[in-house]
């Protein structure tokens, strides 16, 4: 693995590192070179830590580390285990850009389009190793481009697969559940991105452009979800439930949306553990559907209807007398139009909870106050149609 940017690298590699400029003025170029052996990570780090700012052409081990630096270097601990701790863990925030190798480096993620930076624990078994190693690399404030040979990022597409899962709102263990042979078969031949398949068919080398923006201490975060155990998801979701009931009675929607969700997450992964139809996946399930209604309630507030639709009928496809899950998705239909399906959700409600018809009733006098409003701008509009 080759680094440029302000980084002291921990893994070689045999291919050179290109030298670029950096904006922020700091530059920290690291290569190794000895055939195809990678030197010892200890070596490295001993190495390049020992190297006084203006050092260059450290030997360290059975090759080369040619080391460039500026006497400027970002402040902040590094991350990686807390000293003196054991086990204790350094959480590391971090925005990332992957690229293919090659003149035109086309990219494949970026995670600052997406609008959100990655979190990663140190210690964490996490599915690709080089990105805690390069983190180890970095403090707060540096950038850096590591490039990687194939044989250290063949599970990258998976790891892709996941974080675009996330960042589109879906499970991003979608597909590793129970099902049958066939199902499983077409999930290990697809990931569902062409870009993804096409790199887990033809591993190839890639190019990590790494931007460190923060360094927690432990007991300073919350882990996501991906990085809790089973033990941990469990006894998190009543706290983070209590965060999102909390963010939304301070009127902080999307928040309170993102809490909701990453509870669910803890349970979903879960429950993809337990054969379906089980009681410990109904338990599970139960517990799901009201962190999912809660979600539901906040998407109805965004305006994003149709994934309200689509959570409340498949909540109503388990749980027929669930009247939250009706009411919510006759708000839904109503909004987007559909006054058949929104009157049918409403009389639904109100056969199963008859006392609450002075809620359905005003939601029924909007729907047709809006059904009024729309025909009369609907007859204004063919009117200077058809008098043209």
């Amino acid at each position: 693995m080759a680094v440029e940017g302000p980084s002291d690298l921990r893994e070689g590699g045999a291919a050179a590192a290109r030298k670029r400029r950096w904006p922020r003025g700091r530059r920290h170029v690291v290569t190794a070179v000895g055939g195809n052996r990678h030197l010892p990570v200890g070596a490295h780090l001993q190495a390049a830590r020992a190297a006084p700012p203006h050092a260059t052409g450290l030997r360290a081990g059975p090759g080369t580390l040619h080391l460039q630096t500026s006497p400027r270097f970002a402040p902040g601990r590094r991350v990686g285990l807390t000293p003196d701790a054991g086990d204790i863990r350094d959480s590391a925030t971090f925005h990332y850009r992957t690229l293919r190798c090659g003149d035109e480096e086309t990219p494949l993620d970026d995670s600052r389009a997406r609008g959100k930076p990655m979190e990663l624990i140190a210690g964490k078994k996490f599915k690709l190793p080089v990105w805690e190693a390069a983190l180890r690399t970095m403090r707060p404030g540096e950038r850096a481009r590591f490039r990687c040979d194939a044989k250290h990022v063949v599970l990258y597409p998976l790891v892709s697969k996941s974080l675009r899962n996330i960042a589109a709102g879906k499970d991003p263990l979608e597909g590793q559940r129970h099902c049958c042979s066939i199902a499983q078969l077409h999930e290990h031949y697809s990931l569902g991105y062409p870009d993804l398949d096409e790199l887990q068919k033809n591993p190839q080398p890639l190019i990590f452009d790494i931007e460190v923006l923060k360094v927690e201490a432990p007991g300073s975060y919350q882990q996501d979800p991906w990085a809790m155990t089973d033990e941990e998801k469990l006894q998190a979701v009543p706290m983070i439930h209590k965060e999102g009931n909390e963010l939304y009675r301070q009127g902080k929607v999307q928040e309170a949306a993102a809490k909701y969700y990453d509870a669910i997450a803890c349970l979903k992964n879960l429950q993809m553990k337990e054969q379906p139809g089980s009681p410990d996946w109904i338990e599970l399930d139960q517990k799901i559907t009201p962190l999912l209604l809660n979600y539901c309630q906040c998407k109805l507030q965004c305006e994003e209807y149709y994934e309200v639709l689509d959570h409340c009928s498949s909540i109503l496809n388990k749980y027929e007398d669930n009247v939250k899950a009706y009411f919510k998705r006759g708000k839904a239909h109503a909004a987007v139009w559909n006054v058949a399906e929104a009157q049918a959700d409403f009389a639904k409600v109100l056969a199963l909870d008859p006392s609450l018809r002075p809620v359905v009733s005003k939601e029924l006098r909007s729907l047709e106050a809006r059904l009024r409003e729309k025909d009369a701008e609907d007859k204004i509009r063919f009117k200077g149609i058809f008098s043209q």
